[in-house]
Formats: C-alpha cells, sequence, structure tokens
C-alpha cells in the first residue's frame, strides 16, 4: 500500500531541491521559496529536513517568501542562530518570523533572545525549555561521539515502534520519519543535531513583546509531555498558544491544514472582514 505522506513528500522534492548554502565553513541545506509578503524562516526537528514543512510551503509559497532550512554537519545551536541571520542577509531578508519545531523551537528561542533585532514573531514549537531536563534521557545521556550510528538509529527505530503499536493512526507519519532515522538525514547530520541539543546553551530571555511571542503544543506529544509544555508557556509567556489535538510531535505533518492556518493567523494574511455599517 502506497504511503500517501510519503508519496506527497517526494513530489514536492522533486520540484523543490535544497541548495547547499556555505557559512561560516558550515553547509546549510536551504529551500528558498517565495518572493513577495511577509518573511518566514523555518527550522525542522531531530527528524526532519528542510521539506518536512512542504504542506506548508506548497499552501504559502505565492504570499509569504520562505526560508526552510536543514541543519548542517557541525556546530551547534549559538553557531546556528549566528548562520541564520547571515543566511537571511544573503536573501534580504531583514526579519522574519522564525517558527522552529522541536530542535529547531529551542534554536529559534536562543535567537529570540541573542538576535531579537531579526525577528518579527517567535514560533516555538512543540519544543522544550531547557536542555538541563536531557540528561538523564536516551541517548542524550550516553556518549554519543563514541556510539555507532547503528546503535543510535536502532534507538530511534525501536521508539518509533513502540510509537505505532500505540498510535496507528500516524503510522504514514512514523514510516516517513524512519527513513529520516536510517539515512536520508546523513550520520554526521544526525550526531550533530543531538549533540547540539547535549550540549545546548540555556536561554536568555527572548528579547520580544509578549505579543510577537506564540507557542505550538500537541495535547497527545509523548516528547513533550505536559510538565515540558507548562515551562515552555511559563518561559515564554506567549500571547497565545496554538493547541492540536492528536497532534502529535509533528502536527505540521498530521494536521497541515490547520498548521498553515495558524500561520496565516500569526503573519497576519487572513482577508480583513469589511467593516459594516
Amino acid at each position: 500500500m502506497t504511503n500517501a505522506l510519503i508519496a506527497s513528500r517526494d513530489a514536492f522534492s522533486a520540484t523543490h531541491r535544497e541548495e547547499r548554502i556555505v557559512v561560516n565553513d558550515r553547509s546549510w541545506g536551504v529551500l528558498r521559496v517565495g518572493d513577495s509578503g511577509p518573511a518566514l524562516v523555518l527550522m525542522p526537528g531531530t527528524l526532519g529536513r528542510a521539506d518536512i514543512f512542504w504542506n506548508q510551503i506548497e499552501a504559502l509559497q505565492n504570499r509569504v517568501r520562505i526560508l526552510a532550512l536543514t541543519y548542517p554537519e557541525t556546530g551547534g545551536v549559538a553557531d546556528w542562530s549566528a548562520d541564520i541571520c547571515v543566511l537571511m542577509d544573503k536573501y534580504g531578508i531583514d526579519t522574519a518570523t522564525v517558527l522552529g519545531s522541536s530542535l529547531g523551537g529551542y534554536v529559534a528561542q536562543y535567537m529570540a533572545g541573542t538576535h531579537a533585532i531579526r525577528i518579527d514573531n517567535l514560533v516555538a514549537a512543540n519544543t522544550l525549555h531547557s536542555v538541563a531536563i536531557l540528561s538523564d534521557i536516551a541517548p542524550y545521556n550516553t556518549n554519543m561521539e563514541a556510539a555507532p550510528i547503528d546503535a543510535l538509529r536502532r534507538g530511534f527505530n525501536d521508539g518509533l515502534a513502540i510509537w505505532a503499536a500505540e498510535a496507528p493512526h500516524v503510522r504514514d507519519l512514523i514510516e516517513l520519519l524512519t527513513l529520516e532515522v536510517n539515512g536520508r538525514i546523513p550520520e554526521a547530520e544526525l550526531r550533530t543535531r543531538l549533540n547540539a541539543l547535549k550540549h545546548g546553551p540555556e536561554l536568555a530571555p527572548a528579547g520580544l513583546e509578549k505579543s510577537n511571542i506564540y507557542t505550538v503544543e500537541s495535547s497527545d506529544d509523548h516528547l513533550a509531555p505536559p510538565p515540558v509544555r507548562d515551562a515552555v508557556r511559563a518561559r515564554l509567556d506567549p500571547v497565545r498558544s496554538f493547541t492540536f489535538e492528536r497532534g502529535s510531535h509533528f502536527p505540521y505533518v498530521t494536521h497541515p491544514a490547520e498548521y498553515t492556518e495558524m500561520l496565516e493567523t500569526i503573519l497576519d494574511l487572513k482577508p480583513k472582514k469589511e467593516a459594516t455599517e
């Protein structure tokens, strides 16, 4: 049986190929889409490339200038935050709404504390508030530099298999993520993503007004349980927190239309209602 998500993502990727851009000796994957409208930077989590946001890119590409990013093989949260500002300069983007999911949400929060002047809106999605909570969680509690890549991938695969048994309604998503784990994200990139969080800096307060801060969460996100979601909201005090029912850790894939509608709201793209007399 055909996996509709993989087929849709692959069709998108066939016509939207990553451009490789070197910044500070780090090779980023970039999808630059759209020539007009507000700017939007999209950063995936550990198990995604730039094209993991394919549904939102397709829906917004004629109204928004989009930079969707794939992390390089080296560097970490602080390095990447500075690199993203350079990438924005390269593409003529002074300021942007910055949405990061999971790992990307941590990078986005770090940017808001160090490069707030470049951010119109912060969207911290399905993410965490501190890397300190990872110290006792596999694989972050292991020596990931020394661990065989097969062991790291097996850990992800085992976790995905358990999730598939518990939540058969997201089986297509899990198959898509399995491809990411097993080679679509190369070894060096995968190790670097894990180490970026393990050795990530603690976050400074966001240098933005409350009216420009949003959080995103899912009621069934097993990777960001309720105490973590509560802590993210408490730290950021967002003007609005969007919650997806049964959205999993990847609501941009499981609820693509609703996620796009959320972005339309944040980017102020919805038609204004005419005043009635």
